[in-house]
């Protein structure tokens, strides 16, 4: 049988979190550091989750949920019953990471009883409803997927975990990207691993703020470990720094004005990888903006880089 990510492989990462390999994107799922401080650094500490504590209800979307370490880590950080109540979506091409990681016993003790019975009705029914909220899980291809939300639905955060925009360009495109940005209530929030400059030129063309994500602890130390792009709210200015996050510097401001802010484009949402690529090349070649690797010389100083943090 063939498998949207190919065979998956398990990975032990730093902190000892399960994680797998896609062999079809050739990528792993997490960053070595581990996949629950990723999750911790890059989704929850950012999300300041604090600010939902007399909110009603609280509306989040995972995009590519994995096995499922970001929203069981925001699930974790909420009260057990509301307020707020969560009201959760998923989008996810494959059952089978889920399916590995609540066969896995290390994983599941992770989490408080209340988050494994969600993970358990997800990877079963495909949907999870308590006195704390409910959720949907929608299995395919999330860009389908993202228009079967409901019209009504406005999103609080936005936990955008795809493989890298090089391996997976269909879920970065300027349209995906954008209708993300259209799901976002004032004030919402999107956060992701990327800092790729295609990546951030769109979100800031969708009208969203942008902040650069801080490392994890014990993470390396790198000029960006991610994104935080915010639908503005009225009159009220986001803060230049906060929790896990701080304003873009002038190099990564530079970074957008350079040839890798070309954006991946998917005008009718069903194009593959190879023809987004293509088409992305072209219009890079015939650009006028600086190259990136004039910008690279400028600023960066020789050093290994993670592959899905790309700065092209």
């Amino acid at each position: 049988m063939n498998h949207p990510l190919g065979p998956l492989r398990a990975l032990a990462t730093a902190d000892g979190s399960l994680s797998l390999h896609s062999t079809h994107f050739d990528e792993a799922f997490h960053s070595s550091i581990g996949a629950l401080a990723e999750a911790e650094a890059k989704f929850v500490r950012p999300a300041e989750l604090e600010r939902f504590r007399q909110s009603r209800e609280v509306r989040v979307l995972d995009v590519c949920f994995g096995l499922g370490y970001n929203s069981a880590a925001v699930m974790s950080a909420l009260p057990e019953s509301g307020p707020p109540r969560m009201l959760w979506w998923g989008l996810e091409l494959d059952q089978r990471p889920l399916e590995q990681a609540m066969d896995h016993q290390p994983f599941r003790d992770l989490w408080p009883a209340a988050v494994r019975q969600r993970l358990d009705q997800l990877q079963r029914d495909g949907h999870w409803h308590d006195s704390g909220g409910q959720g949907t899980m929608l299995w395919g291809d999330a860009r389908r997927n993202l228009r079967a939300l409901p019209d009504s639905c406005k999103l609080d955060l936005i936990l955008l975990d795809a493989f890298s925009p090089s391996r997976c360009p269909q879920l970065w495109s300027e349209e995906f990207l954008g209708g993300l940005a259209d799901r976002l209530a004032p004030g919402g929030r999107l956060l992701t691993y990327c800092r790729a400059a295609a990546v951030r030129s769109s979100l800031r063309r969708a009208g969203l703020d942008l902040r650069s994500l801080l490392p994890a602890p014990r993470a390396r130390i790198e000029w960006s470990s991610g994104t935080m792009a915010v639908k503005p709210l009225g009159k009220e200015q986001l803060a230049a720094e906060g929790p896990g996050w701080t304003s873009l510097s002038v190099m990564e401001e530079e970074h957008l004005q350079t040839r890798a802010s070309v954006p991946y484009r998917d005008p009718k949402g069903d194009d593959d990888a190879q023809g987004i690529q293509q088409r992305r090349q072209l219009e890079q070649q015939s650009c006028a903006l600086e190259s990136t690797s004039a910008w690279q010389r400028r600023w960066m100083k020789p050093a290994s880089r993670r592959p899905c943090s790309s700065i092209g």
